[in-house]
């Protein structure tokens, strides 16, 4: 009698790459966890949102004496706005509602504070403390494309807020 074959073992699937977005956020937490804090580490931050994200901008605003001061950007070029009151733009709104504002086009929005005169979509998260439940500043990501900005940025860059706000102190 023939031996009986037997099916062949299914090989093993290699492991899912994780998405580069879920990198960037877990070597965001292992920086704060390591005790990353103050200016150079947001500095590295916002570099890295905008090289993994591959945004034109981003800047990331903290809350002092009722102004939002730039602490954090990309570019060479400052900004037009590297401190403004908490009342004004786009931002204003972020704080009040706690919510992240995604603007597919800017120049339709009043409340718009033009950063670059190339900007057309702007996306802005509040970074909240969550040990004392306060808005403590804004992550600011700026496009030169009309509706430049979808769930999966938005969601990505809620995550980045989720972890900045330590490195604050």
């Amino acid at each position: 009698m023939p031996a009986l074959k037997t099916a062949p073992k299914p090989r093993a699937k290699p492991a899912r790459k994780l998405d580069i977005k879920c990198r960037t956020l877990q070597e965001i937490g292992a920086t704060i966890v390591a005790g990353g804090r103050g200016r150079a580490v947001l500095q590295d931050f916002a570099r890295l949102v905008k090289e993994r994200g591959k945004y034109r901008w981003v800047g990331i605003y903290r809350i002092s004496r009722h102004e939002f001061v730039l602490d954090a950007s990309t570019s060479e070029t400052p900004p037009a706005y590297t401190q403004f009151p908490v009342s004004q733009g786009l931002s204003a709104v972020a704080i009040e509602t706690r919510r992240t504002v995604m603007v597919r086009d800017v120049s339709k929005d009043k409340r718009f504070l033009p950063n670059f005169w190339t900007t057309r979509s702007e996306v802005i998260v509040p970074v909240i403390d969550d040990e004392h439940e306060k808005v403590v500043g804004v992550i600011n990501v700026e496009s030169g494309k009309v509706d430049a900005f979808d769930k999966s940025d938005r969601d990505f860059l809620e995550g980045v807020a989720r972890l900045v706000w330590r490195a604050f102190r």
